[in-house]
């Protein structure tokens, strides 16, 4: 180990670090100012019903429903979708250890001992040194700090900290997404159900009054068309039905699939009436729908990310100062064709590796400037304005869908509500419509083709009441997705700069 050259004195060192800085300044771009990001959804003017309060973290609770809460929390240990979240914020904790693990002091350290013969026919020959072999030992540690005079180490921590900060928040949307389509299928697996019972019903009414047709035409009062005609509607009852069945067997292997499990290792899972629904916005909602939507969340720290990220661009156009150290041992010792022993202190060895005079010191202070890249950091850092500018398009564009989204469901809600409130009108004419003319059966006025088509025609629009109830909790869920599912953006949450680090970026 050879000592460290010599320096330039203090003065002339600061000189040379003046200088490469000043060159440097005339090639460096302006530093970018952090953008002007909407802070509010565009929902002015939005006429729907308004109810305090935002989902809850556990949002799926309001429905009061034990098999959901166990399925919700089966899908959240075991979803293969939210698994891959997971590793991408873990992913991106490890980019931050990884930036910071660049920044501040290095040490390291070294030994070796090398055994070497000189050339017989080399520039300085054996015979005039009085040796062929010799010995080299180095024992050495070395230190390094690169001084951040910049901020381009520090914006690189502070980027790989915002590309965190948006991987947790795209991990709560795909968990938001997952939960959301647990409660989704679940449900709709409920309506299947509740709608069976009505077909099995639907089709036991369809087959008296085909029997009764068959009477009738048999004893010929009808034409034989009236069979035909019970017949197609009793067929049409029954395919009905199989459609049914068969939409509540492909949902319990999509709830399979969300969970991820097989079909036979699905909870067993008992039908019961479709949950009440409580549909609205809250007050609020334009100014807080923000920080409530993961997306838009993720979207933010994007941006945080890409500003930093030209930060550090922009810090390459700026000299790297660093200096080093080093202490040490060195000796060179001729010998004979062996190596001798460490510690034996005879002519050759190499005992006096751990003497006094052995001790290498050196210190180094050094500034590097990129005077010639070939455009090299000016492409780098167009990139990084390019990808500022995407993230900023991003954003305005998350935001927009965001107000989108939550306007079509709202709306969508409040449009169902409507609807159903006017088909329960009408199922409580057709209930009465079944009394009168049962009443009418029971007194023999009529027979019994008119009250079972009224009951037909009943069980018609409850199998519609189900299909309206059904669609009008699909939008409910699909709104408290909209409104972000109890997701809350910490506000402490922000780009922090390691202790390490002082002083900011020209």
């Amino acid at each position: 180990m050879k000592p460290a050259p010599k320096v330039l004195p203090l003065r002339g060192w600061l000189l040379a670090t003046a200088l490469t800085t000043a060159l440097a300044g005339c090639t460096i771009p302006a530093k970018v100012e952090h953008p002007a990001l909407r802070d509010d959804v565009p929902l002015a003017g939005l006429d729907v019903p308004a109810h305090a309060g935002w989902p809850d973290t556990q949002w799926w609770k309001v429905y009061d429903d034990p098999q959901l809460d166990q399925l919700i929390s089966l899908a959240m240990k075991q979803s293969p979708d939210l698994a891959q979240a997971h590793s991408r914020v873990k992913n991106a904790e490890q980019n931050v250890r990884v930036a910071a693990a660049q920044a501040g002091l290095t040490i390291n350290g070294s030994a070796q001992v090398t055994r070497q013969r000189l050339s017989e026919h080399g520039m300085i020959p054996p015979q005039f040194l009085g040796f062929t072999w010799y010995n080299q030992a180095d024992l050495g540690v070395q230190f390094q700090y690169d001084f951040d005079w910049w901020g381009k180490k520090r914006a690189a921590i502070e980027a790989a900290l915002d590309q965190a900060h948006a991987a947790e928040a795209q991990r709560s949307a795909a968990a938001l997404t997952i939960q959301n389509a647990v409660a989704d299928t679940y449900f709709g697996w409920l309506a299947d159900r509740a709608r069976l019972q009505l077909a099995d019903q639907a089709i036991a009414t369809q087959e008296k009054l085909l029997h009764i047709a068959r009477l009738r035409v048999r004893q010929g009062v009808d034409l034989a068309d009236t069979v035909e005609q019970s017949q197609s509607q009793l067929s049409a009852t029954r395919q009905m039905r199989v459609a049914l069945d068969g939409s509540s067997k492909v949902r319990l292997a999509a709830l399979a699939a969300l969970l991820g499990v097989s079909t036979s290792d699905m909870p067993t899972l008992t039908a019961h009436p479709l949950p009440d629904i409580k549909s609205g916005l809250p007050d609020n909602a334009r100014l807080d729908l923000v920080a409530r939507r993961p997306d838009i969340a993720a979207s933010r720290w994007q941006v945080e990310s890409a500003l930093r990220q030209t930060d550090a661009a922009r810090a390459q156009f700026y000299p790297d100062v660093s200096i080093s150290a080093l202490v040490g041992l060195s000796s060179t010792n001729q010998g004979g064709p062996n190596i001798p022993g460490l510690a034996s202190g005879g002519s050759g060895d190499l005992g006096n590796i751990f003497s006094r005079g052995s001790r290498v010191f050196g210190l180094t202070p050094a500034v590097h400037l990129p005077i010639f890249e070939g455009g090299r950091l000016q492409a780098a850092y167009g990139v990084s304005r390019a990808e500022l500018d995407a993230a900023i398009a991003q954003y305005n564009s998350t935001v927009n869908d965001a107000a989108r989204d939550v306007a079509t469901q709202a709306l969508g809600a409040d449009q169902l509500a409507a609807r159903r409130a006017e088909q329960r009108k009408q199922l409580e004419a057709n209930q009465r419509l079944v009394f009168t003319a049962q009443a009418r059966s029971r007194q023999g006025v009529r027979d019994a083709r008119e009250s079972l088509a009224a009951t037909a025609q009943l069980l018609q629009q409850q199998d519609d009441a189900i299909s309206l109830h059904a669609q009008a909790l699909s939008t409910d869920l699909n709104l408290i997705k909209a409104l972000g599912g109890g997701y809350r953006q910490d506000p402490a949450a922000s780009s922090s700069t390691p202790s390490h680090f002082s002083g900011d970026a020209p």
